[in-house]
């Protein structure tokens, strides 16, 4: 297994299994909650106590870095059976939700994943934002397919941002690579729960939503926030999301606007638990985080108080 040639900077991290068990058939792509550049998000993985590393890195400004060799399967989506499968790649972006990335990286993000692909004899890279779907996909000889951390770990990563536009990232890797696609025109088909014009209605949906185990955002079109599972190519794998939606009780219908990414914030207990788990930190730089994501650190440290107990 071949480097990208498209990387800029290389500096090896030690954190690592060695070669991988398993051919290359699926690519996660991560946001590493921070503009950081490529030679940053590398540093991030030069020592061996922090026991994450990723195969690729891309910064702010589009430069691409080398963390681990590609043929090496990498610690980076909380899964080994998926590590020893997927390239994965960490993108600069934003630091809090829904953890934007710019321009030039969701460019360069492309460029690579075309690159990968083309090196790996693959023509189609698809994105079912389904994770059971995914999973228990086998991908043809031509085929890599998209999985995301958040399948695999109690974390948002990739970000709304990113996670609304693996629709587009696939479409737009397959037709550069050649490959045959069913959505030509891009048209991304969206299974919509509910629309409000009280945010805290839309907020109320999103819990149910994702209480019911679906991977859910909200997004804010023609006055209304919407509540939205999937973004999918083809109308049939929206129609079969509709039907497992409707199983679970929740009124839906499908649509092809877009709309734009609405940042939701947890709830008090959920950051708390979060910030037990060690997650935002300690002392000063944890309420440094809070506050800049709009927490009350007031309101969180009494939460995390009461459940220390």
């Amino acid at each position: 297994m071949s480097n990208s040639g498209l990387i800029s900077y290389t500096k090896l991290s030690p954190n690592h299994s060695g070669k991988r068990t398993h051919g290359i058939d699926r690519i996660t792509p991560h946001c590493v909650v921070g503009q950081l550049s490529c030679e940053s998000i590398c540093g991030c993985f030069t020592s061996t106590d922090r026991q994450a590393s990723c195969n690729y890195g891309i910064g702010t400004d589009g430069r691409i870095s080398l963390c681990v060799d590609e043929g090496n399967r990498s610690w980076c989506s909380s899964s080994n059976a998926n590590d020893q499968r997927a390239v994965t790649i960490e993108c600069a972006s934003d630091k809090i939700a829904p953890y934007a990335m710019n321009n030039a990286v969701y460019e360069s993000l492309i460029d690579l994943c075309v690159d990968i692909c083309k090196r790996n004899g693959k023509t189609k890279l698809l994105w079912f934002a389904d994770k059971n779907k995914t999973l228990a996909y086998e991908p043809a000889s031509d085929e890599m397919v998209i999985t995301v951390h958040r399948w695999f770990a109690n974390k948002s990563c990739p970000g709304d941002w990113l996670y609304n536009r693996l629709g587009d990232l696939a479409a737009k890797v397959t037709a550069r690579l050649g490959g045959t696609t069913s959505n030509p025109s891009g048209t991304l088909y969206r299974v919509q729960t509910g629309a409000y014009t009280q945010k805290a209605n839309a907020d109320a949906q999103l819990a149910k939503v994702k209480a019911a185990g679906f991977d859910t955002y909200m997004v804010q079109a023609g006055g209304y926030y919407k509540i939205q599972v999937g973004a999918y190519s083809k109308k049939e794998n929206a129609v079969a999301m509709t039907t497992k939606l409707k199983a679970a009780g929740f009124d839906t219908f499908i649509t092809t606007e877009k709309g734009t990414a609405v940042i939701v914030k947890k709830s008090v207990q959920e950051i708390a638990r979060e910030v037990v788990a060690g997650k935002w930190g300690n002392g000063g730089d944890r309420k440094t985080k809070l506050i800049a994501a709009g927490y009350d650190y007031t309101a969180v440290q009494a939460a995390v108080n009461a459940l220390m107990g």
